[in-house]
């Protein structure tokens, strides 16, 4: 009987090496969706794996020829094998990883608001984003302001905030 970390096919070819199928549970449809169209985008030659002819044509359609074999190395050597769509999402889990899970932010933000409004000044958490902990830039600040809902009053609405930060931007409807 076959292990399924068998690397070869029939035909002599290698094969990706079966990542966990568990990867699929780590995001939601939608976010595999758009994984699915990255993916597409990156495989150029629609063999179903994304190598290193597939990785100089991406940077090539962005505008960028300059970059080096050795730098398009080191990206498919974060790979445990061939990178095919399984392989693609487990190294986006792993990268992501370490990103908060929304109540986590809620929270945080909660902290900031004791009146439960559901809404901080947005001056306000500028200066403290600028000043506290890992300090932000005021254009790092300022781009997050591009994703939030800011009222008249200049509040941010920060529960709308926390789910574009963990589920990226909100569908218009």
């Amino acid at each position: 009987m076959a292990s399924r970390k068998t690397k070869k096919k029939e035909g002599g070819g290698l094969r990706a090496q079966r990542a966990s199928s568990n990867v699929f549970s780590n995001f939601e449809q939608t976010q595999i969706q758009e994984f699915k169209e990255a993916f597409t985008l990156m495989d150029q030659n629609r063999d179903g794996f994304i190598d290193k002819e597939d990785l100089k044509d991406t940077y090539a359609s962005l505008g960028k020829t300059n970059v080096k074999d050795d730098e398009l190395d080191a990206m498919l050597k974060e790979a445990s094998g061939p990178i095919n769509f399984t392989m693609f999402l487990n190294m986006f889990g792993a990268k992501l990883t370490g990103t908060d899970a929304e109540e986590t932010i809620l929270n945080a933000f909660k902290m900031l608001d004791p009146e439960g409004k559901g809404s901080i000044n947005k001056d306000y958490i500028k200066r403290l984003l600028m000043s506290q902990a890992d300090k932000m830039t005021a254009e790092e600040v300022d781009q997050m302001f591009q994703f939030a809902t800011i009222d008249a009053a200049g509040n941010l609405d920060y529960k709308a905030l926390s789910y574009v930060l963990t589920h990226g931007e909100e569908k218009e409807e």
